[in-house]
């Protein structure tokens, strides 16, 4: 058998594998967005052989692509990429309960704005109390 006709079976099998597994073939870029986990690490999973990979002819030359339902499922075990996703959501919880006070703030001052300058001051109560 020559060269050409092992990298068309190990091309076909590939294209199997990806369609038995359910996932589709996407760049690092594309991996990296989509789960969080760097490039680096990616180079890394795929040259120690704890995901798949394969080069492609793309736009601008040779690309690598990964199976990305592995590459998913490899962070989601990866305990340093759950602690940094879990930062990442503590960070967005954060950021909307201050989104929150601040528009409770601007409804505030919207109000005290529209009062009449001789209008007696009301106690003002905080949200906590």
């Amino acid at each position: 058998m020559e060269w050409e006709d092992r990298l068309d079976v190990w091309e076909l099998e590939l294209e199997l594998t990806a369609q038995l597994e359910g996932s589709n073939w996407v760049t690092l870029d594309r991996a990296a967005a989509d789960t969080g986990a760097s490039r680096a690490v990616l180079r890394s999973w795929y040259r120690t052989g704890q995901i798949p990979s394969r080069l492609v002819d793309g736009p601008h030359g040779p690309q690598r692509l990964v199976p990305l339902a592995l590459v998913a499922a490899r962070a989601e075990a990866s305990p340093r990429l759950r602690r940094t996703a879990e930062r990442r959501l503590a960070d967005q919880a954060e950021l909307e309960i201050l989104r929150h006070r601040i528009d409770q703030l601007e409804l505030r001052l919207a109000a005290l704005e529209q009062r009449p300058p001789n209008a007696p001051q009301r106690p003002v109560i905080s949200a906590g109390e």
